[in-house]
């Protein structure tokens, strides 16, 4: 649509959703470049290392129109950079499509639109970026959305579970701990959640237990 903002583009590719409450779904994914923050465990460096692919909203959504009935996720980097994001979010609802949105926590989803299922990575300390949160999108959040702590250490799941019940989220969205590969065994992050009896989900990367010699396209 004439006036819109281009976009830039990391990469677009169709695989299962490897994350989320909708784990498991096939799901188009549009992956958009740059990032405002540096993780200690990115794995998707290269959304902001590489050169980015200008596109167009129409693009977009003619590549979605190849995958009806599926989910899409808006991830990153970081899309929430973007203006180009908020008016594709629009005119994929307006399509009927479910949109999920993955956003790193550190800029407000004021802007994205309700019907949007959004899925804040709430860092924790061992990210290195956990001062960059910006808390007030917890009162943003609607049932559907959901809250992903990414734990690499007994630190990092003290720290969530002390998130979790200082703000109350069991009661703003649904949550996910899932441990961060080779720093942090599955198992032991699965005895502290029973230990706690803490109301959130335990979660593998599908993706990377379907297909472990892919680091990226899926």
């Amino acid at each position: 649509m004439k006036g819109e903002p281009p976009l830039q583009l990391s990469e677009i590719f169709y695989s299962i959703q490897g994350e989320s409450s909708f784990a498991g779904y096939p799901c188009l994914f549009f992956r958009f470049s740059g990032c405002n923050l540096r993780c200690s465990y990115c794995d998707a460096k290269y959304t902001y290392e590489e050169p980015t692919n200008p596109t167009t909203i129409e693009n977009l959504l003619t590549e979605a129109d190849r995958y009806p009935n599926v989910l899409i996720e808006i991830t990153g980097g970081e899309p929430l950079l973007q203006d180009g994001v908020y008016p594709l979010m629009d005119r994929l609802l307006a399509a009927g499509r479910t949109v999920l949105l993955e956003t790193n926590g550190s800029i407000s989803i004021e802007r994205v639109p309700k019907e949007v299922v959004k899925i804040i990575d709430l860092k924790c300390p061992d990210s290195g970026m956990s001062e960059k949160m910006n808390l007030a999108n917890l009162d943003l959040l609607t049932p559907h959305d959901e809250i992903k702590f990414v734990v690499s250490s007994q630190g990092d799941y003290d720290w969530a579970r002390d998130m979790i019940n200082k703000h109350r989220l069991v009661e703003k969205a649904k949550l996910i701990l899932s441990p961060v590969i080779g720093r942090l065994e599955p198992a032991l992050l699965a005895q502290w959640l029973m230990t706690d009896c803490l109301p959130a989900r335990l979660q593998l990367q599908l993706h990377t237990l379907l297909w472990p010699e892919m680091k990226r396209g899926v």
